[in-house]
């Protein structure tokens, strides 16, 4: 069973960092702050359609806070999703404010409705924690997704990530007869293979989304992460791997099932293979984004050792063991990618 710390340290955002997140126009005044949310009077649980707890609250405001909080969040919308245009302000309402204490980052999930025709969107405001911001990041950059996020001081806010979550996945998608499970374990193995070689722990089931999309002769499957608290923090190197979770154990099964050790050799060589490109064209950012890391203090010592002995082990290479790191580890384990996956 994956040991994971109960609780994990958050980490400041540096003055290198902050630097970093302002050229790349990540960090941007917002007018209202994770704080300011937390002046709430009361709540109210939030029950999932089959009638359990989701572990969200519904928070009220004071009267006198709700037209000043519901502006701001509606412009924090309007930066987030159209450049700071606010003409789109005057039909948007927000028709709810939940609040989660469940995980590490306290999450704020704003629901604003349009008027007009009644759409509805997400999105969340957090702590701003150095390690999820990294992850964040270091999700854009070498994964296919562009990843839509702003920083103000301690406020961190994220874009909805549309999906299935992986334990609903389970339950009510895995079995359908139109949905192929090699297409399923296929993801998986990709998946699994870009965690592992960016260092984003803890991808159990209910960290990731699947995004489902039919196809003109069959369904395709995307795995996205959710969850980037555990970026290169823990020691352990299973805790890199979504295939030693429990709650993976059926993506696991149907992998082993459907897919010989060729084809799972050859298409953890097609992730690498589109990471690696991603790492060339982007190969500007991501060195700022290095400098950065490398001196940055996102674990602990004795985390930082574990890792590095494990993957020097893992891997036959010594280098890792002589990190001081996470920087370090995670600049290693990239520089391997790109020398085994362009030669």
């Amino acid at each position: 069973m994956q040991e994971i710390s109960r609780k994990k340290i958050f980490f400041p955002i540096n003055q290198a960092f902050r630097n970093y997140l302002k050229l790349y126009e990540r960090e941007i005044k917002l007018p209202i702050s994770y704080q300011e949310l937390l002046y709430y009077e009361s709540s109210i649980p939030v029950y999932d359609k089959e009638g359990k707890d989701s572990l969200w609250e519904t928070v009220l405001y004071p009267q006198s806070m709700i037209n000043s909080i519901h502006a701001g969040l509606k412009r924090i919308y309007s930066i987030l999703k159209a450049g700071g245009d606010q003409a789109a302000e005057e039909h948007l309402h927000i028709e709810r404010i939940d609040f989660c204490t469940f995980g590490n980052s306290h999450p704020f999930r704003i629901k604003i409705v349009n008027n007009y025709n009644e759409v509805y969107d997400y999105f969340y405001i957090k702590i701003a924690d150095a390690s999820r911001i990294y992850g964040l990041e270091l999700e854009h950059i070498l994964s296919p997704y562009w990843m839509n996020f702003l920083i103000d001081g301690n406020t961190l806010v994220e874009e909805h990530i549309a999906g299935v979550p992986g334990d609903q996945f389970i339950l009510h998608y895995l079995n359908r007869p139109e949905f192929n499970p090699k297409r399923i374990a296929k993801e998986f193995v990709k998946f699994n293979e870009r965690c592992f070689v960016r260092l984003l722990g803890d991808m159990r089931s209910y960290n990731f989304v699947f995004d489902i999309t039919p196809d003109f002769d069959d369904v395709q499957f995307r795995i996205r992460a959710i969850d980037f608290d555990q970026q290169f923090y823990e020691g352990k190197r299973t805790l890199y791997m979504p295939q030693y979770f429990k709650e993976n154990r059926v993506f696991v099964d149907l992998a082993i099932k459907h897919l010989n050790a060729e084809v799972v050799k050859q298409y953890q060589q097609e992730e690498r293979a589109l990471m690696a490109r991603r790492i060339v064209v982007q190969r500007h950012r991501i060195k700022d984004l290095r400098d950065v890391i490398m001196t940055d203090r996102v674990s602990f010592p004795e985390k930082i050792h574990q890792l590095g002995e494990e993957l020097a082990q893992y891997y036959r290479d010594p280098v890792f063991a002589r990190c001081k790191s996470m920087g370090e580890i995670v600049e290693r384990s990239l520089k391997r990618l790109l020398v085994s996956s362009l030669k």
